[in-house]
């Protein structure tokens, strides 16, 4: 079953992706900044990353440039999944490292499309 951590700050939004994921067959593990995301996912090893931009603290490009260039989480794709559609937004989540860029809200079909998209291109 593969594992996939949900980082955002809102509860409403997590729980939304959690609901969707778990329905699929996706075991969801979930941190609510950009910190905790990092320091979970190196703990965890989860196999994919989604990834909230706007949040306290560490935000979610920071966070993605961490995971994307660490050593222990590099292979670990990166879904950015935000409510920032302007483009410079793609452009830059690309340049931290994110494997992929949704905008919210997020229909199921396409991201689990794009999760499974992101588990296959790593194996």
């Amino acid at each position: 079953m593969p594992r996939v951590l949900i980082v955002d700050d809102s509860p409403t939004e997590t729980y939304k992706f959690k609901a969707m994921l778990e329905k699929h067959g996706f075991e969801v593990l979930e941190a609510d900044n950009g910190a905790d995301g990092v320091a979970k996912a190196r703990q965890e090893k989860p196999d994919v990353v989604l990834m909230d931009v706007v949040m306290p603290g560490l935000n979610g490009f920071q966070a993605t440039r961490q995971l994307t260039k660490g050593s222990e989480t590099s292979h670990i794709p990166v879904i950015i999944v935000t409510t920032k559609d302007q483009e410079t937004d793609r452009v830059w989540g690309k340049r931290q490292g994110a494997s992929d860029y949704l905008t919210k809200p997020v229909e199921e079909g396409k991201l689990v499309e794009i999760i499974n998209n992101a588990l296959s291109a790593q194996s």
